[in-house]
């Protein structure tokens, strides 16, 4: 299957009133386990590539190469997304190594200033074929937009999308990144007038905190773009330690790091089996 856009999945799980899938990536084992989860679920992907990911790396075409050579090479229509990018450089910089889509993060401005600076974005992204998400909620603490508490108003976020042009909007509604346990609580309602309000798909951050049934609820709600990172690295985490664990003498990086590649890809599959809802 050949690289695709993220617009193309998206659209088609919008229409199918389905949830797509978008994982986040690190490094190459991340980016090949979410590959192969996608073609043992038969199901389309996006591999996401956070700008902290791209910091750890010290700069985004060694990793976006790979994530791109991967998509290309895939048996499922693979597409890859810049998360969380709150560079306009970076912004460029992905669109100019080809990414077909930018999350551009401007959250932590008023709402004034992440209006303008994510229209100028997405007008940018447009000009070259790339599909814009962006992020709106109430900023305060920790996690901004995602603190728990934070919630979208749904008539701002109706007004957002028209003055930006933005293809998806990332909205707040119970859920909070880094969560190491899966018992965020969502906002069901909010959700459902959320989606009768905004013209575009809506997208879910922080979605390693919702527990499957919470998943699956936010789906039929009217969420449609799934983002998951945490559990994909708890899940790694805890298969490199258990393989350590039972081989304390083993020092070849390829056989505990494909522990955790494998345990990746049985759960990304798992996970893309929760958001394809039956509307049957």
């Amino acid at each position: 299957m050949p690289l695709v856009g993220t617009g193309e999945i998206v659209g088609a799980a919008a229409s199918a009133r389905q949830g797509c899938g978008a994982f986040n990536a690190i490094q190459l084992e991340h980016i090949t386990a979410i590959v192969d989860g996608a073609a043992e679920a038969e199901a389309p992907v996006i591999v996401q590539l956070s700008q902290n990911a791209v910091k750890y790396h010290g700069s985004l075409v060694p990793v976006g190469t790979a994530a791109l050579a991967a998509a290309r090479d895939a048996a499922m229509p693979v597409a890859v997304h810049l998360d969380h990018a709150e560079s306009a450089d970076l912004v460029r910089e992905a669109v100019s190594l080809g990414f077909g889509s930018v999350m551009f993060d401007a959250s932590k401005l008023d709402y004034t200033d992440n209006v303008r600076v994510t229209r100028e974005v997405a007008a940018y992204c447009h000009d070259h074929g790339v599909w814009v998400e962006a992020e709106l909620g109430e900023v305060g603490g920790k996690d901004g937009v995602h603190a728990p508490g934070a919630r979208t108003d749904p008539d701002e976020a109706a007004e957002f999308v028209a003055s930006t042009g933005v293809d998806a909007l990332a909205v707040a509604v119970g859920s909070s990144h880094a969560m190491l346990t899966r018992d965020a609580a969502l906002d069901f309602e909010l959700i459902a007038r959320l989606k009768e309000r905004v013209p575009v798909p809506l997208v879910l951050h922080g979605s390693s905190g919702v527990p499957d049934d919470g998943l699956a609820e936010a789906v039929r709600a009217g969420m449609t773009k799934i983002n998951i990172a945490t559990q994909l690295n708890k899940v790694f985490t805890a298969a490199v330690a258990d393989d350590w664990r039972a081989h304390p003498d083993r020092v070849d990086p390829r056989k505990y790091l494909g522990a955790g590649r494998a345990a990746v890809a049985v759960e990304v599959r798992r996970l893309l089996g929760v958001l394809k809802l039956d509307q049957g």
